[in-house]
C-alpha cells in the first residue's frame, strides 16, 4: 500500500543551518497491517506520520501510495486523496466546541465528492460506542468519549489508511485501552493503521513496530504477539455509571 524511498525531510532554521528530521527512510507497509511507530520526542516519529497523511511533503526521495508517487502531486490532488483515504486521530481530539458530535463527525463529508450524507454521522458514532451521545457537545464528554468522536470522524468518509498521532496520550488507562480496542476491531475488519506513540504498553497492541531515532528507523520488526485490549479492559475493575461520565 505504501512505500517510501530514500524518503527525507528538512526545515529550514532562521539565524542557523537546516535541521534534518527524516534521513533516507525506506519503508513499506502492506494493505491490513497495524504498525506502530515509535520513538521518543524529537525523533521524527511526528513528521514521518504527517508525510504519510500528505500533511507536510518530503524534501527528498518517494512517496508511493498504491504505486503513484503522491508526494509530488499538486495541492488540490493531495487534499483530495486526503479526505476520501486517510482518516487523521491527534492527540488533542481537535473538536469544535460549539458543535455537537454528530456535527464534529460530518465535517469531512462536507469537503467529500459525495452527492449526500444523511446517517453516515450517526452510524460512525454508533461503530465507536456512542449511539447515545449524538447530540452531545464536547464539553458535555468525557476524554475518552471524545477521543471516540475523534476516530468517527476520521472514519465517515470511509477510508482505507488511519493516522493516529499520539491518540491516548491525553487518556487514562481504561480510555486508552477501549480506543486501542477499536483500532484493533478496525484493523481486523481490514483497515491499515499507523499509529504514533512513546509508550510501548500502547505499542504493544500493535501488530507491527518500528522504531525510530534521530530521523531514521533503526528497528522495524512484526509483533507476533500483540496484546489483546478488550481482554486488558476486562481485567480492569468495574467503574459506576457516575464514573464512566466522569
Amino acid at each position: 500500500m505504501i512505500a517510501l524511498e530514500g524518503m527525507g525531510k528538512v526545515y529550514p532554521r532562521p539565524g542557523g543551518g537546516p535541521v534534518r528530521a527524516l534521513k533516507e527512510i525506506t519503508l513499506r507497509i502492506e494493505h491490513g497491517e497495524f504498525l506502530a511507530v515509535v520513538g521518543s520526542s524529537g525523533s521524527g516519529k511526528s513528521t514521518l506520520l504527517n508525510v504519510l497523511g500528505l500533511l507536510d511533503r518530503p524534501s527528498e526521495g518517494r512517496y508511493l501510495l498504491d504505486g503513484q508517487d503522491v508526494s509530488k502531486a499538486p495541492s488540490d490532488e493531495q487534499a483530495r486523496i486526503r479526505n476520501a483515504r486517510i482518516g487523521f486521530v491527534f492527540q488533542a481530539f481537535r473538536l469544535l466546541p460549539w458543535a455537537s458530535a454528530r456535527e464534529n463527525v460530518e465535517l469531512p463529508l462536507q469537503y467529500s465528492e459525495r452527492a449526500g450524507f444523511d446517517g453516515l454521522a450517526v452510524a460512525a458514532l454508533e461503530s465507536v460506542g456512542l449511539a447515545d451521545r449524538v447530540h452531545h457537545r464536547p464539553a458535555e464528554l468525557s476524554g475518552g468519549q471524545q477521543q471516540r468522536v475523534a476516530i468517527a470522524r476520521a472514519l465517515v468518509n470511509g477510508p482505507d489508511l488511519l493516522l493516529a498521532d499520539e491518540p491516548t496520550g491525553n487518556l487514562d488507562t481504561r480510555s486508552a485501552l477501549e480506543v486501542m480496542a477499536i483500532f484493533q476491531d478496525l484493523n481486523r475488519a481490514g483497515r491499515t493503521v499507523v499509529l504514533v506513540t512513546h509508550d510501548a504498553q500502547i505499542a504493544a497492541h500493535c501488530r507491527r513496530i518500528a522504531r525510530v531515532e534521530q530521523g531514521r528507523v533503526v528497528v522495524d520488526a512484526p509483533n507476533s504477539h500483540p496484546s489483546d485490549a478488550a481482554e486488558a479492559l476486562r481485567s480492569l475493575p468495574a467503574v459506576s455509571a457516575a464514573e464512566e461520565e466522569r
